[in-house]
Parts: structure tokens; C-alpha cells; sequence
């Protein structure tokens, strides 16, 4: 815990100039305001002796210039903490989303929606309070003990000692205490917050499935649970802070009728102005303001460390599919071909022990039967597959449900990478190269691809490669997305919409109906301009005649790149040099009888 908390720590240190800057004004400001009420004291006391105003006139002037002093550092201590703790914050979430975005593929399949919402967002904004509430205080706190002590001691040394006294044992007491009461309420904060969380995530996704089941009013009772534990939590935290606070407060009287015992005697003795009395009692009480956010600070950090730990935890699981440190070019135009590629699943048992592309059989295995006796590898997702897709080619890949159709298509894009053989392009392992560099030559859209929340404009510019909103303005822009809708069978329906190409499409492409969804995809792919497309299923959910219209268009705007078309019925697909069968993890070549008997399985 420890161990992270000091890493997210870390992220400070480029700006140290700015938190260096913090505390200073911070301590300026307490220190101003410690002066504030010292000379005021002074001067109240001065002038129920009466004196001649002239000799008032410094401390009157001294009094306005501490007022002014500490409206002005106080001010400024706002701005460059605030300012501070947002660009940490911001250097903060650009290192987790570079952390998790080459998770994202496969690697947070066990983290639910609504904990990686609460990590990624509760979590990270929680640390901004680290430097601001955590950091900063006792720091401020040290300055501010040391030079009010100084100061007292300069008037009277055992009021010094008296007042460091009070000041070190409120510093250490105040947020020793707080601390333990706090110890698990931030653990236990993080993970109801997150339970919470997950509930509304499912709640909201499922809303309509749960109300034609009749469960609704059950999850409603799980969500008012989820909901009284974080309260209940939160109270708890919140007692912890009103016991720092109550404890400040009473040191703080303590400490002032401490120093003012000791002033007493000194005035009466005659070895102390009995002008300074009234100065150090409120020199005192001042100084104690120090010590008040030292409670707090104590349960920001605690909090910020279970937010640290989490995020830790998240951030230290390794991708599956890494960036080499030197990767090698990968030409233009290049072939994709998978060499005898296996995949196995997690935690099944690996015999991978045949990786090498066979002679004997040019590098294309064959199925169990196919007399080469290679035998099956254990848990194998795709078993020693071999294909090669070339711009300008259109191949055709069909098998059962289940079989790794979507399996192959990941490997080819490098969302995954095999456990045996080698994927490569233009002869280049894939392993060897950048995934931004395999983005730029082979474009995959997954039957579930997403559909963001914004407009049909932002949905197909997605792919276009260095496009941004910005892209889709003008006339230009919008003709080549109108362009990419037509090509997938979407120019009537664009006609139709409110909005044209403005208009909004819901959460993952809720107001578009199932066929509508997969051309929007489908459009998506074709504005892109890498030279080799692989579609997993991009006729689902659309009738035989569409579907046949709507392939005989992709293949037309696909021109000469190549297209891997993954499928249930090839009899659709207008053109196929190959028709390839993926079945029980292995590779085989179809002849066009036996394309149309498997389509009619």
C-alpha cells in the first residue's frame, strides 16, 4: 500500500517548483495571519493605555499589512494549489489510460464495469486531494509551528517552549487519532463506492429486461442496500472528522490558557511588557490553525492510498500484447499470413509441442484426419492454423459457432498474440512490430464492435486514421461519410434521419435497429484506408437479399484491398477467391459444393 501511494507521490516531482511554491504560500499565509492577531493584540492593549496616536501608527500600519498580506497569499496559495493538484491530476489519468488501454482487447475480462468505472474515475480524482490535503498540510504545518514558536519564544522563552509543546502534541495526537479511526473506512469506502457503482451500471444497461421480468423493484431494494452501506460508511468517516476537528479545537483553547499561565507570572514580575500578553495569547490561538487540517489531511491519505493501492492493482496486470522496443518496418501493401498459429485458451493445459511451420505440409496443417499425424493441441482455440490474405484478394471463412472464427480475426489484428507459430505482414512477426503499426494495414470489426454515444458523423470517422470531429465538417468530409453509409446499403436511411449525419445514435447504437447497427459498422470499415479489411459478420441480423446487396457493395468499395469475410453463409458473398472452414480449431479449404452444403448446415 505504502509502495504505491509513494509512486502516485512521485508524479510530483516534475512540478516541484509549483508544490515548493504551495507550501510557501501556504505557510506565508498562516504566518501573516498569526501576525494579524499578534499586533492586533498588541494594539488593543497599547491603546487602552492611552498613548499618543503617532506612536500607534506603526502598529496600525503593521496590522493592515498583514491584513492585506494574508487575503493576498491566501489567495495565491489557492491558485497555484488548485492549479497544481488539476495537472497532476491530469498527468495522473493520462498514465492510467495509457496503462489500461492496451488492456482493454482482453486483459480486464474479470474487472466489471462499474469497479473499472470507480478505479478509473472515483479513484483517480480521489488522488488529487493527495498533494493538496495530504502532502501539503503537514508541511505547512512544520513552518508554521516553528516560526510561531520562534516568535513566542522572542517575547518569552518559556512561552516558546510551552507553545511548541502544545503545537507538537496537537501535530502528532490530532491526526494519530483520526488516522485510526479512519484506518478501514476508506478500504471499505472504495469497495462499497464500487459495489454501487456496478449495481447502477447493470441497473441502467438492463433496465428494460428487468422490468419485463419483474425483477425491478428487486434491484431497486439491492440498490437502496448498496447505497445505505456507503452512507453508513461515509458517517463513519465523517465522525472520524469531527473528532479531528473537536480535538483541534480543544488543544487550541488548551494550548492559549497553556501559554497565557505561563505569561501571567512573567507580567506580574515585571520580565514581560504587559502589552505583549493579550499578543501572545492570540499568537497562540493562531498558531493552532496550523494544526487543524492536520486531521483531515490524516484521512486523505488513507483514502488516497486505498485509491492508490486499487489503481495499482488494475495498472500492474500485463498486457498480453506488448510494443517491441525497436520495431521492424512493416512494407506497404503487405500479405497477412498466419503460420501454423495456435491459441490456446487461459488455464487450459498446454501441449503446444509442434510450433514449427511443417515441411511436410508447406506450412497449411491440416485437420486430425489428414494423415500427417499431427495430433491436437490440448485447450487450442485455433490449432496450428494457416492462411495468407493478400490486398486485392477476398476470402471467405465459415465454421460453427464457437469454432475461433472470432479468435482468428483478433490474432490478425494483433489483439492477441498466438501461443505457437507466428502471424506476420510482408514477412514481418507481428510481435516485432508496434500494434499502431498493424492498425494502419489491417482493419478488424467485430460483430459486438461498439457504437459510441454521439453522432453517425463521429461513429464512421472513427476509423478514418488521423480524423477527428473536425474531419467530418465541410462538404468534403460529409461526402466521403455519406459516401461510406451508401456503400453499406445506409444511403435511404441516412435521407430519412432528423439530423443527417448530426444525428445522435444512443448508448452502444440504441436507437438503430440490428441491421442498421452491423452497416454502420460496416461503413465504418470502408472509410478506412488500410489495405486489408477482416469483418466478422457483417451481415448478422440482416435478411438474404440485403445481406447479398450489401456484399455485393462492400466488395465493390473494397477495390483492390483484401477482404476477410467471416460468415455463416458464403453462398452470399458475391466473389471468393478461397472459402476456408474453421472447425474443431483447424483449417480447411472448401470446395464451392461443399461452401454451399455448409452454409446449409
Amino acid at each position: 500500500m505504502a509502495e504505491a501511494l509513494l509512486r502516485t507521490a512521485a508524479l510530483v516531482r516534475p512540478r516541484r517548483g509549483r508544490f515548493a511554491a504551495t507550501v510557501a504560500l501556504g505557510a506565508g499565509a498562516l504566518l501573516a495571519g498569526a501576525a494579524l492577531l499578534m499586533t492586533s493584540g498588541m494594539l488593543i492593549s497599547r491603546a487602552a493605555l492611552r498613548p499618543e496616536v503617532l506612536s500607534l501608527l506603526v502598529v496600525i500600519v503593521a496590522v493592515r499589512g498583514f491584513g492585506m498580506a494574508r487575503a493576498l497569499l491566501r489567495y495565491w496559495e489557492r491558485v497555484v494549489s488548485h492549479d497544481l493538484a488539476f495537472r497532476v491530476l491530469a498527468d495522473l489519468r493520462l498514465r492510467c489510460f495509457r496503462r489500461l488501454a492496451p488492456l482493454v482487447p482482453g486483459d480486464l475480462r474479470g474487472v466489471g464495469a462499474g469497479e473499472l468505472l470507480t478505479r478509473f474515475v472515483a479513484d483517480v480524482d480521489q488522488l488529487q486531494h493527495l498533494y493538496l490535503r495530504a502532502l501539503a498540510p503537514p508541511l505547512v504545518a512544520l513552518v508554521a509551528i516553528v516560526c510561531c514558536a520562534v516568535a513566542a519564544a522572542l517575547l518569552l522563552p518559556a512561552a516558546g517552549v510551552v507553545l511548541a509543546a502544545a503545537l507538537l502534541l496537537a501535530a502528532v495526537l490530532v491526526p494519530l487519532l483520526t488516522a485510526r479511526a479512519a484506518a478501514g473506512a476508506a478500504r471499505r469506502q472504495g469497495a462499497a463506492r464500487a459495489a454501487l457503482t456496478s449495481e447502477l451500471v447493470e441497473a441502467i444497461e438492463g433496465g428494460a429486461e428487468l422490468a419485463v421480468a419483474g425483477r425491478a423493484d428487486d434491484r431497486r431494494a439491492r440498490l437502496r442496500g448498496a447505497d445505505a452501506e456507503l452512507s453508513r460508511l461515509a458517517r463513519s468517516d465523517a465522525r472520524a472528522g469531527a473528532l479531528a476537528v473537536g480535538l483541534g479545537t480543544l488543544l487550541a483553547g488548551a494550548g492559549a490558557v497553556a501559554v497565557l499561565l505561563v505569561a501571567i507570572p512573567a507580567v506580574s514580575d515585571g520580565s514581560l511588557d504587559g502589552v505583549w500578553l493579550a499578543a501572545l495569547a492570540l499568537l497562540a490561538l493562531a498558531a493552532f490553525e496550523a494544526v487543524e487540517p492536520l486531521g483531515g489531511a490524516a484521512r486523505h491519505l488513507h483514502a488516497c492510498s486505498a485509491a492508490a493501492t486499487r489503481l495499482e492493482q488494475l495498472m500492474a496486470t500485463e498486457p498480453r500484447v506488448q510494443d517491441p522496443l525497436a520495431p521492424v518496418p512493416i512494407p506497404p501493401r503487405a500479405t497477412l499470413e498466419l503460420h501454423a498459429a495456435t491459441v490456446v485458451l487461459p488455464g487450459a493445459p498446454s501441449a503446444v509441442e509442434d510450433e514449427h511451420d511443417c515441411g511436410a505440409c508447406a506450412g497449411d496443417c491440416g485437420g486430425p484426419g489428414d494423415g500427417r499425424g499431427h495430433a491436437p493441441v490440448a485447450g487450442a482455440v485455433l490449432d496450428r492454423v494457416s492462411l495468407r490474405l493478400s490486398p486485392g484478394e477476398r476470402v471467405v471463412l465459415v465454421g460453427p459457432s464457437g469454432a475461433g472464427k472470432t479468435t482468428l480475426a483478433r490474432l490478425a489484428a494483433r489483439l492477441i498474440d498466438p501461443d505457437g507459430g507466428q502471424v506476420t505482414l510482408g514477412g514481418v512477426d507481428l510481435r516485432a512490430a508496434t500494434q499502431e503499426q498493424v492498425r494502419s494495414n489491417v482493419l478488424t470489426i467485430t460483430q459486438d464492435a461498439r457504437i459510441f454515444t454521439t453522432t453517425v458523423r463521429e461513429n464512421v470517422l472513427l476509423a478514418a486514421r488521423g480524423a477527428d470531429a473536425s474531419r467530418g465538417e465541410g462538404a468534403g468530409g460529409d461526402t466521403e461519410v455519406a459516401a461510406a453509409l451508401t456503400a453499406a446499403g445506409l444511403g435511404d436511411w441516412l435521407a430519412t434521419l432528423p439530423h443527417g449525419l448530426d444525428t445522435l445514435v444512443g448508448e452502444d447504437g440504441a436507437q438503430l435497429s440490428g441491421g442498421e447497427r452491423q452497416r454502420l459498422l460496416l461503413a465504418r470499415a470502408l472509410i478506412s484506408d488500410v489495405p486489408l479489411l477482416v469483418l466478422d459478420e457483417p451481415t448478422a441480423h440482416l435478411d438474404p437479399a440485403t445481406a447479398r446487396a450489401v456484399l455485393q457493395d462492400l466488395d465493390a468499395a473494397a477495390g483492390d484491398r483484401g477482404l476477410l469475410l467471416i460468415t455463416h453463409d458464403p453462398a452470399l458473398v458475391p466473389r471468393a477467391d478461397r472459402v476456408l472452414e474453421l472447425r474443431g480449431g483447424r483449417l480447411t479449404e472448401l470446395t464451392t459444393t461443399a461452401a454451399s452444403v455448409t452454409s446449409n448446415d
